[in-house]
């Protein structure tokens, strides 16, 4: 069997947050037949800066339009793909963004559902570890800002 070929890969998404009843909450969506809740993110197409992906996968994603803050960093990571036998490594790059307008009932076929949820709650059901980092993150920057106690 040939060694496995290598591939690059970055995508981008965010953290989008709202003060609702005197709570912070972020956006997350439910993925892999209802199993995993994740941050929002997907692959920065030909032509996008990765900030622009990030509001493109958002809105998509999460049926919400936000606005920018700053960036809060990235997260890598390795997957396989068997029948490719590739190995590919992804890079994903992360944005506060601040809630503009839309509906998470707008959110694309290929995520089950988007939530709003208190950001302490949504940092216990995330499912993956990076997306976790990365929230906390956030919640450090939203206390900066004095957005969040």
């Amino acid at each position: 069997m040939k060694p496995a070929s290598l591939r690059r890969q970055t995508s981008s998404g965010g953290v989008i947050y709202r003060k609702y009843d005197n709570e912070v909450e972020v956006a997350l969506i439910l993925v892999k037949g209802g199993r995993i809740w994740a941050l929002p993110k997907g692959i920065v197409d030909k032509g996008e800066t990765p900030e622009m992906t990030a509001l493109r996968e958002v809105r998509e994603e999460s049926g919400l339009d936000g606005r920018i803050i700053e960036k809060l960093g990235e997260v890598s990571y390795w997957y396989s793909i068997q029948e490719e036998n590739l190995k590919c490594r992804k890079t994903v790059h992360f944005y506060l963004m601040e809630y503009v307008s839309g509906n998470t009932s707008q959110h694309d076929l290929e995520v089950e559902t988007a939530e709003w949820f208190p950001i302490d709650t949504a940092s216990q059901k995330i499912s993956y570890n990076g997306d976790r980092v990365i929230l906390n993150k956030a919640k450090k920057k939203l206390k900066e800002m004095h957005v969040l106690q």
